[in-house]
């Protein structure tokens, strides 16, 4: 079985982000008719949960939570079910030019496991698992490449990518 995931990082649960979102994840479920698909959308704005603490608990090798995040709030188990999907599918609303907050602070904790201070790559390669993005607000489509984040290469340059999970 496939599973998709959309994470709604809007809080709000039935406007723009939200409809695209459960639009998008109809498109995953259509997309294979042969096969049985499992789609969620998972609010954000409902759990309880904070941004990475750098407690650096997923980097310590040989430890219980090396490659994962340590931190056993609402977000735990969301982050599993995201990093064994077949795709997730990420909306947000633009405020103040970038994603939002919460949105945000999910990112920090998916992706810090994997993340390195280093110039030469080692530690955890994070699994490869098509994203998508999508980003919503009120203004023309010019104006959006202006005035919000130049790519999404930020979030995605440590292993979220669009290309096919081996």
């Amino acid at each position: 079985m496939k599973k998709f995931y959309a994470i709604n990082g809007s809080p709000r649960k039935d406007w723009n982000t939200a409809q695209l979102l459960d639009k998008a994840l109809e498109g995953a479920k259509a997309s294979s008719p042969d096969e049985k698909v499992m789609t969620e959308r998972i609010d954000l704005y409902d759990l309880t949960y904070s941004g990475c603490r750098s407690c650096f608990a997923c980097k310590r090798i040989g430890g219980s939570s090396y490659g994962k995040c340590a931190v056993r709030d609402d977000l735990y188990e969301v982050l599993e079910k995201v990093l064994n999907s077949d795709g997730i599918i990420i909306g947000s609303p633009i405020y103040y030019r970038n994603i939002t907050g919460g949105l945000h602070s999910f990112l920090e904790r998916l992706m810090f496991p994997y993340t390195v201070y280093s110039p030469h790559p080692s530690g955890i390669e994070m699994p490869k698992i098509p994203t998508a993005w999508i980003y919503t607000m009120n203004v023309r489509e010019e104006d959006f490449k202006r005035i919000t984040m130049r790519d999404t290469s930020n979030y995605g340059s440590v292993g979220v990518s669009a290309t096919n999970r081996k």
